[in-house]
């Protein structure tokens, strides 16, 4: 099993969301978070005014995943939340040793 990590803009969650139903893949969890990468936040304008925003405004999704369906989601994924411009976010997959549904105590692939 993997776990995805996905840091999207907020704006694209809504097509992630689409990308991945369409993909037979519609359970996620969704957070609001703040960061920034390489571009080090942006500057901006305001009233005449400029002020620098040093984290920006993220959406961090975690899926897990079994093995096979891996690639399959990454794709799902990338073709969502790609705009092509310098801050799309950032994918992590990771290993999971073990998955337990709470409910029925299944384990394993069969509790994702």
């Amino acid at each position: 099993m993997k776990k995805i990590e996905a840091i999207i803009r907020p704006e694209k969650v809504d097509d992630v969301r689409k990308a991945l139903e369409k993909a037979g893949y519609p359970g996620m969890t969704v957070a609001e978070v703040e960061g920034h990468g390489k571009q080090k936040g942006v500057t901006r304008q305001w009233r005449g005014e400029s002020y620098k925003l040093d984290l920006l405004p993220k959406v961090k999704l975690e899926i897990t995943v079994s093995d096979k369906d891996l690639e399959r989601l990454l794709s799902a994924i990338v073709s969502g939340a790609k705009t092509g411009s310098v801050g799309d976010g950032k994918i992590f997959v990771s290993d999971v040793k073990e998955a337990v549904r709470i409910r029925t105590g299944e384990r394993g692939e069969e509790a994702i």
